[in-house]
């Protein structure tokens, strides 16, 4: 994924500062692409819009390998994190912004991925917000009672590059090169109740900055490895994230006097009352090394966006430069060897950029919205 979605909760719980509300980092956004799919602004991926209905683990990785849909046949089964991404913790069963996934009659959507160490379970979300760990056989069509649905998922931009996705920094932080996130390597040593959490990360500073905060819930599951468990945490973290109860910042909409958290044994997230007292780990939004690679411009154009064009700089000549739209068709093309150009900006969308500079070949995608 490119970046971690915001949760979509907008609404305040409590006057205490440094709820899921109080920050907008990456504000959810998709384009219908047609009646058929979506393209997820912050992650990059492209979705199947209406899910594939209930059926089998088995049967649901061959439905997205064989599945060809809107023009691409190179679908698959998402990873729990990628499913988890799609939730919209600000809105009751289902948890999807149903402008954009029609409801169905899913309780729960298939990852790719099973339980480590037991293959008979997969990860799964479920209609409710969460991610947990069930029982293949549970759904319908295993002889269950439960209605396991699939929905097809496709990369449309590159992945992001980089040597190691954690650095362990020597302030005891971690920068998390993938979500852009930087940890407090060692969490809080008291068990707080979600006020006084809140309020705590608020009030801490460490490592020089004082603009920690509290998770919300799925900037705190993506800390989550599924390879791993007891607890199911990044190594990087040198286990000094043990096996517990961590809180988010994120409310339950329909049942306020709870709040999300993750459970570091297999890596579910559920709720609890708000007046549990529950471990807690901190974050910030931190500049990473690969953004800051891409802010030393190493490469050799450079990309700005100005109302309706889109102004390309080169230290040399661009010897050919061509986009095109995500199905393959050429939208602009030119051979001029100019050293910049502005092209106009297309419609709502995902575009692909190619270049020619000093005779190597680069690419590049964006994606164009109307915000």
């Amino acid at each position: 994924m490119k970046n971690i979605p915001d949760t979509w909760q907008t609404k305040d719980y409590t006057s205490t500062f440094g709820e899921d509300s109080d920050y907008a980092i990456n504000s959810p956004g998709f384009i219908i692409q047609d009646n058929l799919t979506a393209i997820d602004t912050v992650t990059g991926l492209q979705w199947q819009r209406t899910d594939g209905g209930e059926m089998t683990y088995e049967s649901a990785g061959l439905y997205c390998d064989t599945l060809t849909l809107g023009g691409f046949s190179d679908w698959r089964l998402p990873n729990c994190h990628e499913l988890f991404s799609l939730l919209h913790l600000d809105k009751p069963n289902p948890a999807l912004p149903d402008a954009i996934f029609p409801k169905t009659a899913a309780e729960y959507w298939w990852s790719s991925q099973n339980q480590i160490n037991d293959n008979t379970k997969a990860w799964v979300t479920n209609a409710g917000g969460g991610v947990g760990n069930h029982v293949k056989k549970e759904t319908i069509s295993a002889g269950g009672t439960k209605r396991f649905h699939v929905r097809a998922v496709r990369d449309i931009l590159p992945p992001k590059e980089y040597q190691s996705r954690c650095i362990q920094n020597a302030d005891g932080t971690i920068t998390d090169n993938l979500s852009g996130l930087m940890w407090k390597q060692q969490p809080l040593q008291d068990s707080l109740n979600w006020e006084s959490a809140l309020q705590i990360a608020e009030e801490t500073n460490v490592a020089g900055v004082n603009d920690w905060r509290l998770p919300n819930i799925k900037e705190l599951q993506s800390l989550n490895d599924e390879d791993y468990s007891n607890p199911s945490i990044n190594p990087m973290f040198n286990g000094q994230i043990s096996v517990g109860k961590y809180w988010s910042s994120t409310s339950l909409p329909n049942q306020t006097t709870k709040a999300w958290y993750l459970d570091t044994r297999f890596g579910i997230t559920t709720y609890a009352l708000k007046t549990d007292k529950l471990k807690i780990v901190l974050v910030r939004t931190a500049k990473t090394s690969l953004q800051a690679v891409e802010a030393e411009s190493v490469l050799p154009y450079r990309l700005y966006w100005n109302n309706n064009t889109v102004h390309i700089e080169s230290n040399y000549p661009i010897e050919s430069m061509s986009c095109y739209n995500i199905t393959g068709h050429t939208l602009y093309e030119n051979q001029d060897h100019v050293y910049s150009l502005d092209i106009p900006q297309n419609p709502e969308g995902c575009y692909i950029m190619s270049f020619i500079i000093n005779g190597h070949t680069y690419r590049t995608s964006y994606i164009h919205t109307a915000r």
